[in-house]
């Protein structure tokens, strides 16, 4: 391939596209959740997944894990942790068969401002995707969002 090559150009304007539509929605769902929670999308996104975790088998995620689910470093995720810890959304405590791991759990003031943001996130979401699908270059790209399941975990 070289740089004029015409699949090079697409896959680069595809690529273009796709961060465009990422960045557009980001930043539509963000100034919903401050206007009306006072939270980022970064927090929301880290509220919504530790309040999925169970008691089973795995049920409890480690840092890392938390960390590639809300697409952070694991350095960025754990001061994000301790934010939303300093405002009583989140508790750490040790786990009871490996004292060396810690987890985190979201209190019940997380979950109750979690439920109340739901709604905004969902809703600009769609507000998001409406206004991008307007635009020919991103309609498509829309059109596979609103197609995808949520993924299974390995």
């Amino acid at each position: 391939m070289t740089a004029t090559d015409p699949a090079l150009t697409a896959l680069a304007q595809g690529w273009c596209a796709l961060s465009l539509l990422h960045g557009r929605i980001e930043a539509h769902i963000e100034r919903a959740l401050q206007a009306h929670h006072g939270l980022s999308v970064r927090e929301y996104s880290l509220l919504d997944v530790l309040s999925r975790q169970h008691d089973g088998d795995g049920g409890h995620l480690q840092m890392k894990q938390v960390a590639d689910a809300v697409v952070l470093s694991q350095s960025a995720t754990t001061r994000l942790v301790s934010r939303l810890e300093d405002r009583g959304l989140l508790e750490r405590y040790l786990c009871p068969t490996d004292r060396r791991g810690i987890y985190t759990n979201v209190t019940e003031a997380g979950l109750k401002l979690l439920g109340e943001a739901r709604p905004t996130n969902d809703a600009a979401l769609r507000e998001a995707l409406d206004e991008a699908a307007k635009n020919p270059d991103l309609a498509p790209l829309v059109q596979v969002v609103e197609t995808l399941k949520a993924p299974v975990p390995v």
